[in-house]
């Protein structure tokens, strides 16, 4: 959220900023692809070397500023997108964990997400230990081994409503050398912000109270951009080494070949 900007007005202004002559309303843009004059320009979205839009399974402009929108609402520094909240817990996850990690998570969240844990990513080889949130700390400190990656709790747990002390999740969490994400989709950024609690990331399902009115289903990832990642590299070599070499060269040449 804006210093200069009440939550009010970030609702209805945030993430969308028209230039002279464009809408005032955010429009919704319907198109898989975006044209360009040229397979040079394209080539330069590919290699991440310009800045733009190809393809709207990776970025949209509409995505784009609702995504704006709530990291603004959140202070954050970034934030994503994604199909649905179970996606945007999925993604947090995996974006930190592989095969033979480890995460602390509260026993008291949304039942899709207990069987996502429980479940789901452990098919991937990832385990979970679920403690008490209301716990003494010595006792959730026990929970943590060699390959904890992430901490994870909700804000107000779903449908139970107990109230997370974020605070001390974080401490625990930051002790530990790992971040805390905060699932805020019940408290939403109106009356709670996590970050300012001491969270890393937070997830919301957008189906819930940022819809308000039943029509989309949607999730959101928001990064506070205050996890120092390289102060703990040998953890997260996902984030802190190059990525393998992939097909963004492929598919420059594809692009730049003649098509009979």
């Amino acid at each position: 959220m804006s210093k200069t900007r009440s939550a009010e007005t970030v609702c209805i202004q945030g993430g969308w900023q028209p230039k002279n002559g464009e809408p005032r309303v955010l429009p919704i843009y319907q198109s898989t692809t975006f044209k360009y004059e040229t397979s040079d320009q394209m080539g330069r979205l590919f290699d991440l070397e310009e800045s733009g839009y190809f393809y709207t399974r990776l970025a949209n402009p509409t995505n784009d500023a609702v995504a704006a929108k709530i990291c603004e609402l959140e202070g954050g520094t970034a934030a994503m997108l994604t199909s649905s909240g179970q996606a945007a817990n999925l993604f947090a996850v995996l974006n930190i964990c592989s095969e033979g990690d480890h995460i602390v998570c509260s026993s008291s969240i949304y039942g899709g997400t207990f069987n996502l844990f429980t479940v789901t990513i452990k098919r991937f080889g990832i385990e979970v230990t679920l403690v008490d949130q209301d716990a003494p700390d010595d006792e959730i400190s026990k929970a943590f081994r060699e390959n904890t990656k992430a901490v994870f709790a909700e804000t107000i747990a779903n449908p139970a409503l107990s109230v997370l002390d974020i605070e001390k999740f974080a401490a625990l969490a930051h002790e530990h050398g790992v971040p805390l994400i905060v699932d805020n989709t019940f408290a939403t950024p109106i009356n709670c912000r996590p970050f300012e609690w001491g969270a890393d990331i937070i997830t919301h399902s957008t189906t819930k109270y940022m819809d308000g009115h039943a029509l989309t289903v949607g999730g959101c990832v928001v990064d506070s951009g205050n996890f120092d990642w390289t102060a703990h590299a040998d953890k997260f070599p996902g984030l802190t080494t190059p990525d393998d070499p992939i097909t963004a060269s492929f598919i420059r040449r594809s692009l730049e070949r003649p098509h009979t």
